[in-house]
This record gives structure tokens, sequence and C-alpha cells, in this order.
């Protein structure tokens, strides 16, 4: 049992958008970071053999990819830490974070939202919990600036956002969407990255009236598609206007990749985030063909991959303390 001063968060990876739910929908995936914060003496917060030491901070970071990750004051798990602090007011303890990755970088799978997520659970835990879920939640999508990964990152499931009208502030709507347990995501990962800027700087200023009444149906087709687990619903509500068709040319073998997963009776293929990681959705009996198909489609463009079958995540960030 770990000791008051010591709490240790896993975060779910997320998929965001789900097609036609563009900044609104997002779903937790059973692939995880694990982030843990121990409170250190001020005396000790100097103290030697640790990778890196910046006064206030000690980080040490394990598994996918772990030296691309900042271990300074910069780092974003710790600026997370810091900003629940500052938000109630008090005066952060010098702290050591441990931080164990397997949810891959810049690939499209909320591994920003985890930090953040784990940021800020962390710091709550090691505040004596002031600030509800609720409030948490506000937080990270401040930070995150948008919901979609951040939401079902905390709290499991897939989730819907909305803001209804409030002075001053934003009142954020969540909604839970019921995922039928036939349906399996797969997630297939290349070995390239693209940065959610670069994907969000071609995608229009304005769209017009048809596209934005195309997403509007589509978007609803998709909650009913995804909690009937019906197909043939699903297969039309995947489509999307506002931001997959500007987004594929920035991911090679796109095209090659999607007619895989569909000739293996995927229900669709969709990008995960903002990519380049592709979601395909399909039911349990099916998926083990997809995720070889896509996995093969991307081989034969020259581009290594790791395709995993996943479930739902249904409980989002967990404390032990």
């Amino acid at each position: 049992m770990l000791d008051a001063s010591t709490v240790s968060v896993t975060v779910p990876a997320t998929t965001a958008n789900l097609g036609p739910g563009f900044d609104c929908i997002g779903a937790a995936l059973t692939l995880y970071n694990e982030f843990k914060f121990s409170c250190l003496e001020p005396s000790l917060s100097l103290a030697p053999n640790l990778r890196e030491e910046t006064g206030q901070v000690k980080i040490t970071v394990t598994g996918v990819e772990a030296d691309r990750v900042k271990t300074d004051e910069s780092n974003l798990a710790y600026q997370s830490f810091l900003k629940l602090y500052r938000h109630i007011d008090r005066t952060p303890p010098a702290v050591e974070i441990q931080i164990n990755l397997d949810v891959p970088l810049a690939r499209g799978l909320g591994s920003s939202a985890t930090a953040i997520v784990g940021g800020l659970v962390g710091a709550n835990q090691l505040a004596g919990a002031p600030l509800s879920q609720t409030e948490v939640m506000e937080l990270a999508i401040a930070l995150e600036g948008h919901p979609d990964n951040v939401v079902p990152a905390l709290l499991g499931g897939c989730r819907l956002a909305a803001t209804a009208a409030a002075e001053n502030k934003i009142d954020w709507q969540i909604c839970d969407v019921p995922w039928h347990s036939d349906i399996v995501p797969i997630v297939a990962i290349p070995d390239f990255e693209l940065s959610t800027a670069e994907a969000r700087r071609v995608l229009p200023t304005e769209y017009s009236r048809a596209d934005a009444i195309f997403n509007t149906a589509h978007c609803g087709l998709l909650v009913r598609g995804l909690e009937s687990g019906r197909g043939d619903w699903l297969r039309v509500a995947l489509q999307d206007r506002i931001h997959q068709p500007y987004r594929q040319a920035l991911i090679p073998g796109y095209d090659a990749v999607r007619e895989a997963a569909l000739v293996k009776k995927a229900y669709g293929m969709v990008i995960s985030g903002a990519g380049p990681t592709l979601l395909a959705l399909a039911n349990f009996v099916d998926a083990p063909e997809v995720a070889v198909a896509m996995a093969a489609a991307w081989q034969q463009e020259g581009i290594e991959s790791q395709v995993r079958s996943l479930s739902i995540d249904v409980r989002g960030a967990k404390i032990d303390s």
C-alpha cells in the first residue's frame, strides 16, 4: 500500500471524432499510460542519480518512445499538476513523477490527454481532493482546448460533449454514449507521426450548409449505431465531410488500408483523432481478419504498423494511493 504522499494514476488512451463527431465525441480504449506522483521533502529536491533534476520536480520515463518525452518543468503532466495547484491557490509540493508509457506519441490516440488528466488527477489526490470530478474535467478541457479526448480519458466509456449557454463560463454537458459489446475498435498505428497542428491547418475555415446537415445527420446515426450494434447504420454513420476528406492526403496508404478493412467486412474506417492512426469498427467475429488485412495493406505501401483489437475502457482514470 502506498503512503498518503504518493499516488498512482492510470489513464486510458482515447480515439476521438469517430468520423462525423469532430471535436465532440471520443471513446476510451484499453491501452494505458501510468503516472506515479511522490511528494519530496524540499531538502531532497536535489537528490542525485535521478534522470532529470529541475528544482521542484524530478521525472523519469519508461516505455514506448520514453526518450522523446520531456523530463524538465515543461513536461505536460507536470504543467497540468501545477495548473491544479494554481487553481486552488496552493503552493505545489516538490514532486517526483514516474511515467510509464504504452500510448504512442503524436499518433491520434490521446497521448497528451493522458498527461493532462494524469497530472490533474494526481495533483488533486495529493492535495486532498479539493476539486470534484466535474471541476477536474473542466480544467482538463481548458488545458486541451476541446473535450473529445480528455473527457473519456477521465471518465471512461464513449462520451459526447456539448456546451450550454452560460454567462462568464462554458457550461459543459457530457452525455454517455452506450457502446454495444459486439463492436470491436481496431487501431492501426503506423510508424510515422502526424501533429495535431498540421492536421488542423488543412481544414477549411467555412463549410457549406449541405456539409453541416450531412454531419449532423450522420452524428445522430453514429450514436444510435454504436448503441444498437447495427452494422448497416454504422456503415453509413462513419462518413464525414468536416475533417476526414481534408486529412486523408496527410496519411500515406489511407485508401489501401480502408479498402482492405472493408473487404474483410469492417463496418467502416475513420481517422483516429488527428491521425495518423486509423480506426476500424467491426464485429467480434470479423475483427481478427480486419486487423490482419489493415497491417498487410500498410506493409504493401512500405509502412510498418502495429494493429490492435481493443475494447472500450469503462473506468477512465484509475487512482491507486
